[in-house]
């Protein structure tokens, strides 16, 4: 039989806010993260904004010397992790350590470290190459770096979907605790892009807007004047934990994770299938897997990238797995506020579903003034919105045709 899950603690990195309370009450009044790039002179690019974390500092979670021994993303994953465990009040010097694990996703890893020791090879020689350069751009530091600060030594590894990394990782900790691999485990995702190469790559494939004059107003999921996403970078960490061992020590529970679906296109490398064939895949077999109709699901955390094509094929995939009850839907994307934070994105959205089903209130789409008429859902326009909610699904498809939805619901009862 299979066990239960629910979380219990949350942690944040955002360019809104990197405490979750003030990011979900800036989220509700529709503010956006996005803003005229701080980190780099963005002379000669095509894309002068983002969502980036300009006066980022580790401040009291390490010291200086720590912090400059691990790349950008990492240094997310460990304040939004510290602060998800700091959250849920587990002390994990009372817990057997093999029971408790960590696994995060992130889709691009160290590129700050990749072009800073780049730059170094090619103008003072291999020999001045830093000797913390591997350690610090490979895509597992993040989960091995938490392992080490809380002594976690149960299922450990990284996982790399792009955009869909983190709710692949969300998913695989779901599993490890359902088949009793694990009692707790960290889980979610970092990404730290937003450097000369991360926004030139992005821009010069056409993925990103322009609006270079209007940053705020950039990221637009579902209208019809959408040009592109705006790429953002952060951490969203969540606890995992048993449901019993969760309320043997009292732990406060704010959603039962109840199914977890995975999925491919395998059609473009960057393309989503029009159809969204796939991404219907991913969300049936959540749905399966809760082993709940389609009809008890209230609001789903879109994907929705602000990307001409994959709004539409998001919208064509919801209609397919929830028929006429996708009219009945709210749905938005958290995108639209924060940009898209590629890898961590799943992770950061699932914390904001988990407050979504908590509060009962539907975060709004904003940006959403010109609705395109193939995006004909209800995607909670400009303005937050009270509504009784019995589960939610978070969506996060990637680059590669990997697709991944997550469903969370209360625990009521003794059941979900």
């Amino acid at each position: 039989m299979k066990r239960r899950v629910v979380v219990t603690g949350l942690g944040v990195v955002t360019s809104l806010s990197c405490q979750v309370e003030d990011l979900w009450k800036r989220m509700l009044a529709g503010e956006s993260g996005v803003h005229r790039i701080k980190q780099f002179d963005t002379t000669g690019h095509k894309v002068h904004f983002a969502g980036d974390i300009y006066d980022w500092t580790t401040g009291d979670y390490m010291s200086a010397k720590d912090a400059k021994r691990i790349d950008r993303f990492t240094q997310f994953a460990m304040v939004a992790g510290i602060d998800a465990v700091r959250d849920s009040g587990i002390d994990f010097s009372t817990i057997d350590p093999f029971r408790a694990g960590v696994i995060l996703g992130s889709g691009i890893g160290g590129l700050h470290e990749i072009e800073a020791q780049v730059e170094r090879l090619l103008h003072k020689g291999p020999d001045k190459v830093s000797a913390f350069t591997i350690p610090k751009l490979m895509l597992n530091a993040a989960s091995g770096q938490i392992s080490i600060e809380f002594g976690l030594r149960g299922p450990n590894y990284a996982v790399a979907t792009a955009c869909a990394s983190a709710t692949n990782a969300i998913g695989d900790a779901f599993k490890a605790i359902q088949y009793d691999e694990a009692d707790i485990m960290v889980t979610g995702g970092s990404e730290a892009a937003i450097t000369p190469m991360g926004i030139s790559g992005f821009a010069n494939m056409r993925a990103l807007s322009e609006r270079n004059e209007e940053p705020t107003r950039a990221s637009r999921p579902f209208d019809r004047e959408r040009d592109g996403f705006v790429l953002s970078e952060g951490a969203g960490m969540l606890v995992f934990e048993e449901l019993e061992h969760a309320r043997q020590r009292g732990a406060r529970i704010y959603a039962e994770v109840l199914g977890y679906g995975a999925s491919a296109d395998a059609g473009h490398i960057t393309q989503p299938d029009e159809s969204g064939l796939g991404a219907s895949r991913a969300m049936k077999r959540a749905l399966q897997d809760a082993q709940v109709d389609p009809t008890y699901v209230t609001y789903i955390n879109a994907h929705g990238t602000s990307t001409p094509l994959g709004d539409q094929a998001e919208t064509a995939a919801i209609k397919s797995v929830f028929g006429e009850h996708a009219r009945e839907l709210s749905i938005s994307s958290n995108k639209s506020q924060l940009g898209h934070s590629l890898g961590a994105s799943g992770g950061i959205e699932l914390v904001l579903s988990v407050l979504t089903l908590r509060d009962n209130t539907i975060p709004p789409t904003i940006n959403l003034e010109n609705p395109d008429p193939a995006c004909d859902l209800d995607y909670t326009p400009n303005t937050a919105r009270q509504r009784a909610i019995n589960a939610a699904l978070s969506n996060s498809f990637g680059f590669g045709g990997h697709n991944a939805s997550v469903l969370i619901g209360r625990v009521r009862n003794g059941k979900a």
